[in-house]
This record gives C-alpha cells, structure tokens and sequence, in this order.
C-alpha cells in the first residue's frame, strides 16, 4: 500500500518545500516538488514506458505481459519491470518519474489524489481476490469473532486488506484499535500494526503477530513452510474483489495516449492468458522459472490453482471458504474497474479505522469521485482490440459494464 498517510512515528509528505506525506511503511516520500518536475512532466513524448512492481502475485499480469512479449508484440519498448521490496519505494519511485505505470493498492490513489491532490489515474484492475487471513496452524481462530485480545498485520492502512480485515472485526462485535504491541487489550479490542508483506510469515512464526492479512504468495509461503493455516479467503467475504489496480500518471495518459493503449492492451491479454494458464504462470513467474517473484514455482503454483475445496471446505465452522458456490478462484484476473466496487472502498474508508487523518473521505461524493480517479476508456478499447471481452465476462452483460457487490462475513 502506498505509504499511508500517517503511522505513527513516520514522516509526513512535503507539499511544496516544506510538507513530506507521511509513509505507512516507515519512510518518506519523495517530495511533491520533485514530481511535478520530473521529466514526464514536461510535456515529452515518450516511445516507452518503465513499470516497478512489488514481488507479490497481483503483478502478474504486467510481469506475463513483459515475460510473453505482449508489450514487444503492441510495438512500444518496455524494459524488463524493476522488483521493488516496499509499497514506499515503489511509491517514491513512482511520483519521481522512475515507473510510468505500476501497480498499487486501490485504495494507495484514491489518497493519492483526494487528499494530496497528487494528478493519479487508476487505468484498470489488475487482479481479483489474491489475498487470505492466515493464522498459526495450532492457533484456535477460526474466524473473526476469535480475533478479540490479538494482534493481526496488515500491509497497509490504505488497502483492500484494511478494509475487508475490519468489515470482519466489525461484524462480529468486536472494535479495531490501533495500540503499541506491549498495551493491554480487551476482550473485544482487535490490534493492528503494519507490517512489510515479506515480513508476515517471519512474524508469524515468531509470535509477534497473531495472523496477518495480505496478498499472495505470503499466505500460500506461510502455509507450505510454516504449516500456518488459513482462517479466510478475502474473495470469499467480498466476492471477486478488486485488490491491485494498474495507476499512471495523469499527464502521460494525456500526453501519451497511444502508448498508454498500447500497454494496456498488452496487460488486458496477460491477464487473459493467465486465466487459461495458470500453472504455466506459476513456473514463469517463480525464481526456478524467469526470476520476476523470488519465491519457487511450487509456491505460486499454490496460488495460482491451489483452490482446493476438499482442504478448505473440512474441519469445523467457519472455514476458509464458506461460499463454495460463488465459483470465485484464489487469485483472479479480469481488468474491467466496476465503478460499482470503487464508490463501495470510498464508503468503507470512511469507516475504516486508519492512524492518522482519513476525514477526507466524508467530503467525497462516491459516484463523481469514482469518475474522477478512474479512466476506463482505455480497458474497454484494449477489449475490443485485443477479443478478449468473452473471456472474462458473459455476452448478456452489456456495456459500460456493471455489477452488483456481494459481501458476506459469516
């Protein structure tokens, strides 16, 4: 997630000369100034573009393109993506020019752009789903109302994971809190904390943390190293769910429109190979593979197919998986932004328990902020070019496409 606005004991955002905004993870930003006066804001043309990426799964798509060729195939130059260890870095990296698009947290641009009026346009989703709650095999939670007097991780105050962790907490009575680790807790107090995502599993073990929630392969990585166990499936509590969408900035799309195209035409066809080729992603994608995700192919392979409802569905309730019949996958890839499920992440930040300021968000009218962070022109033409719309959606659904969100805590 992107530096979120504020936890305590990290550095808040420089407006100008004298503002830095505050970082989640435990850095600063690079200054506004020296955004808005990088080289891609100064009206040039660009014949390619540079993508930065986190090594988790919700890259897979920009990774499959690059790894096929699909961006070679569109006929713009991509370098090979650069591999980034934290949602600040890639962030960072991001305002100051260095990546052209990437991907981020979803709910990273919407304070991106509604609180720092920083010029962010989400472009597409990226992945659905792809993200559990995972708890230590010989722990006694087995769901959300076991969460009272413990400790989970989240990657970031601005993420789905956020967001999804305490619509649980939430319905099950008890109240999330944001407390140093030493404070006492009662009984219907849930601790958050941030933590990095290749940190989780380490802390995990260690019993630092009670479980944490966040993308994949940490979940899958926990459970075939550290026999940790899931206690949900996020996709399983807000059905196909967007996670990661794909973000650039706003003057290259205005600038750059054909190029932008291009690359989004290449993802839409990643994340459509993808869907037909799972495992064969999993072994690209793995360090035994191409080298993009430093975990092995055995691991993404997991994530990939490893929907194993003989596993997730035994043992008592609730389990990871309670609605068998939503025919959801672990991790999944269609690039349409459903206006509907972003107007949903700006109502529930609202409500979302975050350190620092969030208030912005109750100045926001759902409908136009979604339109006006969101540009879906490019995704619907990258359906159309690429024949790729049947792939992911049923013919009776019309365009602009639309759809109802389904969410069930259990």
């Amino acid at each position: 997630m992107v530096s979120d606005p504020a936890s305590k004991g990290r550095r808040k955002f420089l407006t100008g000369s004298a503002t830095i905004l505050g970082a989640s993870l435990g850095t600063s930003f690079t200054p506004f100034a020296s955004f808005t006066n990088s080289s891609l804001y100064a009206g040039q043309k660009k014949a390619g573009l540079n993508i930065g990426y986190l090594p988790i799964t919700d890259a897979a798509p920009l990774l499959i393109a690059h790894a096929l060729g699909f961006f070679k195939d569109q006929g713009i130059v991509v370098p090979r993506p650069v591999m980034v260890r934290s949602w600040n870095v890639l962030t960072e990296s991001f305002l100051a020019g260095k990546f052209d698009l990437t991907h981020m947290l979803f709910p990273i641009p919407v304070w991106m752009r509604f609180k720092h009026r920083m010029p962010v346009k989400v472009l597409a989703w990226d992945h659905t789903n792809g993200s559990a709650v995972t708890v230590r095999g010989d722990s006694d939670i087995r769901g959300f109302a076991d969460l009272g007097k413990k400790t989970i991780a989240v990657p970031s105050w601005y993420s789905t994971h956020n967001l999804i962790l305490q619509l649980g907490i939430r319905a099950k009575g008890l109240k999330p809190v944001i407390k140093p680790t030493h404070a006492g807790l009662k009984s219907d107090e849930v601790n958050l904390l941030i933590l990095q995502p290749s940190e989780m599993p380490p802390a995990l073990l260690g019993k630092k943390v009670d479980g944490f929630i966040v993308a994949e392969p940490f979940n899958a990585l926990a459970e075939l190293k550290f026999k940790a166990r899931i206690m949900r499936f996020t996709g399983d509590i807000w059905k196909n769910h967007p996670c990661c969408v794909l973000v650039s900035h706003e003057r290259v799309v205005k600038e750059n429109p054909v190029i932008v195209q291009k690359a989004v035409n290449a993802v839409v066809m990643a994340q459509s190979w993808c869907e037909a080729h799972r495992e064969k992603a999993a072994v690209i994608l793995g360090s035994d593979g191409q080298g993009y995700l430093p975990v092995k192919s055995n691991v993404l392979k997991r994530v990939f197919t490893g929907y194993d409802f003989k596993e997730y569905l035994s043992g008592p309730l609730p389990r990871p998986v309670m609605h068998p019949l939503w025919n959801t996958t672990r991790i999944g890839f269609q690039p349409y932004p459903f206006p509907s499920s972003t107007e949903y992440i700006l109502r529930q930040m609202a409500k979302t328990t975050v350190q620092g300021d969030n208030s912005f968000f109750h100045n926001l009218d759902p409908a136009a902020a979604a339109a006006d962070l969101v540009d879906d022109s490019f995704v619907l033409k990258a359906l159309d070019e690429t024949g790729t719309f049947d792939s992911f959606y049923s013919s009776k659904i019309e365009k602009p496409l639309s759809r109802e969100e389904i969410i069930e805590i259990n």
